[in-house]
């Protein structure tokens, strides 16, 4: 015994084990990577205009730069200026020449040598946003040897200022400036990831690995109260999770428990009846010496008694088999109902002295297609709850009926079980054909019903409360004639007389 606890507990712990969520794979750290992975794809967006309007500010500080030169040179001779002067100015900028245009005629001030070619023209004036993003990439990616020629007006001066510029310094003061951003780009998304991930993990994640863990606990064992989640008190999505998991749990525990029940309410049944088949034989055996016996009276009674205990035995044997089988398919034939009906009167034993009448409504010619052994017990099943509810109301003048009519529409059969007694309580209504719930009486179980509806199911048909109120209770059962197959038509046809 404590070995098979023991293994018991180890596969529980395998199975637990198994059913854990891997770090790596859990909502915590995709929500975490996720989060970076957005914040530097957002970064990467800010980046572009940002790197693109650093080139621009760049060159038009060495733009300003050399205007202001060009200011104080503009009125000089520059071809008197010291050579040595002019390449300070140019090393200072860090450009090749400095030019200016005015009335559109263009005046060299300082050059130190003229590039053999240049290999990008940069109007400061007229570049658009998506052309000064494509050329920042361009540099920053394939720059380093490039040529620039750079022009534009500084301030409110109506001269042009040009610069030739080499873009080897432009292109390590962006790579540094890329640097500095990516790395506040990560930092930022890490720390922005770190409080987006605290946030969403006290107000979603934790919240949800409680739910989990709870509906695992409960799936251990659901019979236990204790492992009902208990629900916080929050309105939004969460909450409303919450309540409805505990909800569910608790009917799932309350079915289970019913079903539990009923499992074992079979099984006693099932013992029940192995007894009472053997005591209903012996009773069976004793009976057919009866048809020995010459007395009238006990002649006309041993056939009803025969049937009676034929019957019993075939529900025992039945109710055994309840458990492993459904219901056998219903073997259907042209019946009388009146002759059908009078046997439920027999089995019911009413008499005068009960104080209930039963009135067999049923024209003689009347037929319905149907299994005579399952319709019996729905009309048993009907007649029997019908005569209990009557039983009930004690007055001496109180109308005590029970009436069961029948009538054809076309192919169909419709057979009414009319009854003048208190009428069905509203719980009763409301769960008319559930076994257990559906007792119109104290102490009930509800069965009869719940077979009755199944039976006439099985044929097709329907089974409903027509009307329940004090006084009068109908019951309609309706069944379709069975469709004729045209081919077994055609082969009746052909028969010979």
């Amino acid at each position: 015994m404590e070995e098979h606890i023991s293994d018991e507990s180890g596969r529980q712990a395998g199975t637990n084990q198994a059913r854990a969520v891997p770090l790596a794979r859990g909502l915590s750290t995709k929500l975490l990577v996720l989060t970076v992975l957005f914040v530097m794809i957002a970064e990467i967006l800010i980046f572009l205009p940002s790197v693109a309007n650093f080139k621009l500010r760049w060159l038009e500080e060495r733009l300003g730069t050399a205007a202001a030169v060009s200011v104080v040179l503009v009125d000089e001779d520059t071809e008197s200026l010291p050579r040595t002067l002019q390449d300070d100015v140019l090393i200072a900028i860090g450009a090749k020449a400095i030019a200016v245009r005015e009335d559109g005629v263009s005046r060299l001030l300082v050059i130190a040598e003229m590039p053999p070619e240049v290999d990008e023209h940069i109007d400061l004036e007229r570049t658009g946003l998506v052309s000064a993003m494509s050329g920042a990439l361009d540099t920053l990616l394939f720059g380093g040897d490039r040529m620039l020629r750079v022009f534009g007006k500084v301030g409110e001066s109506p001269i042009e200022f040009e610069l030739i510029i080499p873009d080897n310094r432009l292109r390590e003061a962006m790579l540094v400036y890329s640097r500095n951003v990516a790395l506040l780009s990560l930092v930022l998304s890490l720390f922005t990831a770190t409080l987006v991930y605290a946030a969403i993990d006290r107000i979603m994640i934790r919240p949800i690995r409680a739910m989990t863990g709870s509906m695992l606990s409960f799936g251990r064992a659901p019979d236990d109260p204790g492992r009902i989640i208990v629900p916080e008190s929050r309105e939004d999505e969460i909450g409303v999770a919450e309540r409805e998991l505990a909800d569910m749990q608790r009917q799932l525990q309350k079915t289970l428990g019913e079903q539990k029940h009923l499992a074992d309410l079979g099984l006693a049944v099932s013992k029940i009846n192995h007894d009472m088949r053997n005591i209903l034989a012996s009773a069976q055996l004793l009976s057919d010496r009866l048809r020995g016996v010459r007395d009238p009276s006990v002649q006309a009674v041993a056939p009803r008694l025969l049937r009676a205990l034929d019957r019993a035995v075939s529900y025992s044997e039945g109710v055994l088999a309840y458990g492993r089988t459904q219901e056998p398919p219903p073997s259907r034939r042209r019946l009388r109902l009146r002759m059908l009906v009078e046997e439920v009167e027999d089995l019911l034993g009413l008499s005068g002295t009960d104080g209930v009448e039963f009135v067999n409504a049923i024209d003689p010619a009347f037929e319905v297609d149907a299994d005579s052994e399952q319709l019996f017990r729905v009309l048993t099943n009907l007649s029997r709850n019908a005569v209990e509810a009557m039983a009930v109301d004690d007055g001496s003048a109180v109308v005590r009926r029970l009436t069961i009519s029948a009538e054809r529409m076309g192919s169909v059969s419709r057979i009414l079980v009319t009854d003048t007694g208190p009428g069905l309580p509203r719980k009763a209504r409301d769960n008319l054909f559930a076994a257990f719930r559906g007792s119109a009486r104290s102490g009930g179980t509800g069965l009869g019903l719940a077979i009755a509806h199944e039976l006439v199911r099985a044929h097709g048909g329907t089974l409903e409360l027509v009307e329940s109120i004090g006084g009068r209770t109908v019951f309609s059962i309706t069944i379709p004639d069975q469709p004729v197959r045209l081919d077994e038509a055609r082969s009746g046809f052909r028969r010979p007389a």
